[in-house]
């Protein structure tokens, strides 16, 4: 699977949330040649908006074999998660889900500090976690 720039946990899924996420992640990260989604028409309409006033468009793919591989990276969260009953708060379960998250990427290799490589991943989540 790709790289895991960013995630989006919303109460709601809209092209309004969708869009914030995409242009967060963009200027972050730069701007993507392509980005593959699922077939949420929030997400494809953020990314057509978004595309309005790039230059460059985004080149968007909502292939499923494509979006499988993606989902199949959520395996780990959902492994996770299924055991503990759900959330009592919206919070709760951001919080939860960042934490899990941050460890995945972790788990990849996929740290943004230049001297990652170096480190063991439990010095890479101590020095995150501060």
């Amino acid at each position: 699977a790709g790289q895991t720039i960013d995630f989006l946990f919303t109460k709601h899924r809209d092209t309004k949330a969708a869009k914030r996420f995409f242009k967060k992640a963009i200027r972050a990260n730069g701007a993507p040649e392509k980005i593959t989604i699922d077939g949420s028409a929030a997400n494809k309409a953020a990314i057509e908006t978004i595309n309005k006033e790039m230059k460059t468009p985004i080149i968007i793919r909502q292939v499923k074999y494509l979006n499988n591989i993606i989902e199949q990276d959520h395996r780990f969260i959902k492994r996770i998660t299924r055991p503990m009953l759900g959330f009592k708060s919206f919070n709760s379960a951001r919080s939860t889900l960042a934490g899990i998250e941050l460890v995945h990427m972790l788990r990849k290799g996929q740290s943004t500090d230049p001297a990652a490589q170096h480190k063991t991943m439990f010095e890479q989540f101590c020095a995150l976690a501060g």
